[in-house]
């Protein structure tokens, strides 16, 4: 090594500073140290498996390698100022413990085909925990939907007031999209997995026979890789864990919307609990629902790091290109974006506290029955078309004397369409109107219950993950 370089053997004269600051990376890939070190290690059992080191050889850089792996476990491990990146951190503290056999232990392999595969790693891990916080806040969707399968709530569209279901309906429809981005990022950590890139070096590969089958088994892959210009240039994975964190944090967003929405004074629906809120540093009356209003700007990072790299990948040549240094920032920031923030709505999310009167009566009032005299018109033979414009027209005429379906008297009800009578009034209870909606995946208190305990099934740790 040359000036705490890997590369400095051509050169007349050392890299600028200039240089240095500018295309150093070990201010953020450090935090593949773990990666590194497994493997390194896998690296060095190949080169023995090859006949490059000699059994006591491989031992004693297998010990030292323990040592590091120690030392990074406690945050300990000896960076310097001058390293160039984590893989030059690792090769040059292995050549101070052990002089020349520490050198040897970059023999076959690039920091192209190192970087390539420690990423894989580092996103697998890293996709697995996204993945358990999904499913997580699915389960915590569940509990509370179960809590309140029977709880009244207006459901909207274009956030206005539509029909009746179920506040454990509308949560449960949280829920299922996050179990389906738990999927996606299980997918993300096993696309992670399926090829090693490791053995492919540079980009062709070396003469010193070491096995790259071997090394993919020792590491955990499901295989080698498939070509070895490919290996090195490949960031594909990188790319499906940021478009699933990117569905991810979407769909987070739209939760925190509704929690901002649902805690506003406006709607009322719902209080944060004191250790999920905060303060103004001006108007001592306010309790603002920042965890949920942070979801919603944290899905704004994450869209940008998903961008961010599929525009470095669109333009480069093959092999490996530096511009791919840039990867490692847009995963890390994502999953530092995403991972607090599902476990903080979560915690939300189990702590609200619902007020059940306000919302039934935000479900009670109006015309959010209208769609079921159209339906009960359809019922008695009128076509759908006929009996929406019918039942239209009679929402029209109430507004204009500024009354609400609830007003009507039951023998009134002939007189304002033929079709209708005083049974009419026995289907505008809303909650009978949730009730006969008992088709699977309907808003029901049966069907809500039956669709709590398939979330929670699924979110179960442990479990196999499910297609989406």
């Amino acid at each position: 090594m040359t000036g705490g370089i890997l590369w400095g053997g051509r050169f007349s004269a050392p890299p600028a500073e200039e240089l240095v600051a500018f295309t150093g990376s070990l201010a953020f890939d450090r935090r593949l140290l773990g990666a590194d070190l497994r493997a390194t290690r896998a690296h060095v059992r190949a080169l023995a498996r090859a006949g490059r080191l000699s059994l006591d050889e491989r031992d004693g850089l297998l010990t030292a390698l323990a040592d590091l792996e120690a030392l990074a476990a406690a945050g300990t491990f000896p960076f310097d100022e001058a390293d160039e990146d984590v893989h030059t951190a690792v090769e040059r503290v292995l050549t101070e413990r052990l002089g020349d056999l520490g050198a040897r232990v970059h023999a076959g392999r690039s920091r192209n085909d190192l970087v390539a595969t420690d990423l894989r790693l580092w996103t697998a891990e890293a996709a697995g925990e996204l993945a358990d916080r999904a499913r997580a806040l699915a389960a915590t969707l569940a509990v509370r939907a179960e809590e309140q399968a029977e709880t009244l709530l207006p459901g909207y569209t274009h956030l206005q007031r539509a029909q009746p279901v179920t506040l454990g309906h509308h949560l449960l429809a949280h829920a299922f999209p996050m179990l389906r981005d738990a999927v996606r990022l299980d997918r993300a950590g096993a696309a992670a997995m399926a090829r090693c890139p490791l053995g492919a070096g540079a980009l062709a590969g070396s003469t010193l026979g070491i096995d790259p089958a071997a090394t993919a088994a020792d590491l955990g892959f499901a295989a080698p890789f498939d070509n070895s210009i490919d290996a090195v240039a490949d960031r594909d994975f990188a790319l499906e864990l940021l478009a699933a964190c990117a569905s991810t944090a979407v769909h987070l967003s739209r939760l925190g919307e509704d929690l901002v929405l649902w805690t506003s004074q406006e709607f009322g629906f719902a209080t944060p609990d004191d250790r999920y809120s905060t303060g103004s540093s001006m108007m001592p009356q306010k309790r603002n629902p920042d965890v949920a209003e942070l979801a919603r700007g944290k899905a704004g990072r994450v869209l940008g790091d998903l961008v961010a790299l599929a525009t470095v990948l669109k333009g480069l040549p093959l092999a490996y290109d530096r511009d791919l240094q840039e990867d490692k920032e847009a995963v890390f920031d994502a999953f530092d974006a995403l991972a607090p923030a599902l476990a903080a709505v979560r915690g939300m999310v189990a702590t609200l506290a619902f007020d059940a009167a306000r919302m039934r009566a935000a479900a009670s009032g109006g015309f959010l029955l209208a769609t079921d005299l159209a339906e009960a018109l359809v019922a008695a033979g009128v076509p759908f078309r006929e009996a929406h414009e019918r039942i239209g027209e009679l929402v029209a005429r109430l507004e204009t004397e500024g009354r609400a379906l609830a007003d009507v008297a039951p023998d009134e009800w002939a007189s304002l369409d033929p079709a209708l009578g005083p049974e009419t009034a026995a289907l505008l209870d809303p909650g009978g109107a949730i009730a006969r909606r008992g088709l699977p995946g309907g808003p029901s208190p049966d069907s809500v219950r039956r669709q709590a305990t398939a979330v929670r099934a699924a979110a179960a740790p442990g479990r196999p993950p499910a297609r989406d």
